[in-house]
């Protein structure tokens, strides 16, 4: 169930709030007893220990809590609109993508673009941005020159789990993919 129950939460928050009748707060915020009622009704049977389950070991840090715990968030990849208040932070040197093979042709000449996402997410390391290159086919980790980035005023977000979050990376930013 946790599985399941994690990626049902990370649909509502990033997405689809609407689908069982929340609404989030400007910065991304729902009082956990409301989500927690409105999933039980939606056939969903979370509970608060469930929760804070999901919470604490979810690999990718997706959700927040609160500091009283009253309140969740997803910690970044939403498509809905929400301020969730990132702070602008300089990059370390180098950022690594994580993308399929099959994308990689595209992604070379046209660069990094959000999709229906907020942000690009980007990796601090290789083996996190090949594990997420894993889930959509053979994978590919790109670089991204992100100081060369930051340095031409290209603003970096980190978000609460550690991915970092820009707005596109054009092509000149992106390095040949490593051979596999």
């Amino acid at each position: 169930m946790s599985t399941e129950a994690s990626e049902f939460l990370s649909y509502v928050h990033r997405h689809a709030p609407e689908s069982i009748g929340i609404t989030l707060d400007r910065q991304g915020w729902v009082d956990v007893d409301i989500l927690l009622a409105v999933a039980v009704r939606a056939g969903k049977g979370i509970d608060r220990a469930a929760l804070d389950a999901i919470v604490a070991t979810s690999d990718k840090k997706r959700f927040t809590l609160s500091p009283d715990g009253s309140r969740i968030r997803a910690a970044q990849g939403h498509s809905v609109n929400v301020a969730l208040g990132f702070v602008l932070q300089e990059p370390p040197s180098t950022l690594f993508h994580g993308t399929a093979l099959r994308t990689v042709a595209t992604i070379m000449a046209e660069g990094l673009k959000p999709g229906a996402r907020n942000h690009v997410h980007l990796s601090s390391d290789a083996e996190t941005a090949r594990r997420v290159g894993a889930r959509h086919g053979t994978p590919v980790v790109l670089t991204v020159a992100a100081d060369r980035m930051w340095r031409d005023g290209i603003p970096f977000y980190r978000a609460d789990n550690g991915v970092w979050l820009v707005g596109e990376v054009p092509p000149t930013y992106l390095g040949r993919p490593e051979e596999e």
